[in-house]
């Protein structure tokens, strides 16, 4: 049984970093379920209220830096409200629209399309859709560095605490 635990826990830890580049994919959630997964396969043991307390606070710093380091791109490139919510639709359904391409032209659009329907000009939402981009890489380097710490965090406790 232990075997198994380590490759669920494995797949799970692939699975959630793959979701740092993959929105579709769950991300930190996979890499926080390995933990139960580890434990009902192994053991809770190692696992105490330090262990659960930082890994819960990562992975809600992970669900707000996401949505908030998006809107700060689009903001910062004088994007509105509009082009965070064309944004947001653009990066989950950008990578099934445009399978190659989506994931990086689906904020980009998404961006565009808002200020313009709120009837930006065309440089303005051009600009908007540049943020969205920006933001959209900003969040996925956020997301690789915190989620590599969830990781090994977690290796950290089961071998040495």
């Amino acid at each position: 049984m232990e075997i198994a635990g380590w490759i669920i826990v494995v797949i799970l830890f692939v699975v959630g970093m793959g979701g740092a580049i993959f929105p579709i994919l769950p991300g930190a959630l996979a890499i926080y379920a390995a933990f139960f997964v580890y434990g009902f396969f192994i053991s809770f043991e190692p696992f105490g209220f330090w262990f659960w307390l930082i890994q819960t606070l990562i992975v809600a710093g992970l669900f707000i830096a996401d949505y908030a380091v998006n809107a700060w791109g689009v903001k910062k490139f004088g994007g509105s409200r509009a082009s965070i919510i064309g944004s947001t639709i653009g990066i989950l359904i950008g990578p099934f629209v445009i399978p190659a391409f989506g994931l990086l032209l689906g904020p980009l659009l998404g961006a565009i399309i808002g200020e313009l329907i709120v009837g930006s000009k065309l440089d303005e939402a051009l600009k908007a859709g540049f943020g969205a981009v920006v933001g959209l890489f900003t969040s996925m380097v956020a997301k690789i560095v915190l989620q590599a710490a969830m990781i090994i965090i977690f290796f950290i406790w089961i071998i040495w605490i």
